[in-house]
């Protein structure tokens, strides 16, 4: 698997540093590195890989930022990560109704087929015991003498 979550926080490490203030780039950089820590647990613990928690991280570190500068508190890391839950079971339901419908599809399709092929299985044996008995009834004929008048 490829590290999704993690990648997006890394793009922008050097810009949420350099945009931070000389007082606050200790704190953004442990910040940072916090956010990493938790990118890499998430994708290496992950079946299905994602970049919606590293997209939900990347905004929480930019919140911060805002913070720093003007002091508006920023969402909790806890409601952070439960709303991309939610967001992804969401997704996956969604995914896995389409599956579901292209599944139903399939199998109809595949059950209009087959009857189809009875079908024509039933036309088949139809026609070839027509000219069966059609070859018999020219047998018997043949075998039939002729009468001379």
């Amino acid at each position: 698997l490829s590290p999704v979550c993690l990648g997006s926080l890394r793009r922008a490490a050097t810009s949420f540093i350099g945009r931070a203030g000389a007082k606050n780039k200790g704190r953004i950089s442990r910040y940072l590195a916090n956010k990493c820590s938790i990118a890499s647990r998430i994708d290496c613990f992950s079946d299905t890989p994602t970049d919606m928690f590293g997209k939900k991280l990347h905004e929480q570190v930019e919140d911060r930022l805002k913070f720093y500068e003007t002091g508006e508190a920023p969402m909790k890391n806890a409601d952070a990560m439960q709303a991309v839950l939610d967001e992804f079971e969401a997704m996956q339901r969604e995914e896995r109704k389409a599956e579901k419908a292209e599944k139903k599809k399939k199998k109809k399709q595949k059950q209009v087929e087959e009857n189809g092929d009875d079908e024509d299985k039933e036309n088949l044996d139809e026609s070839l015991k027509r000219k069966s008995e059609d070859i018999e009834e020219a047998e018997e004929e043949e075998e039939k003498p002729k009468r001379k008048k």
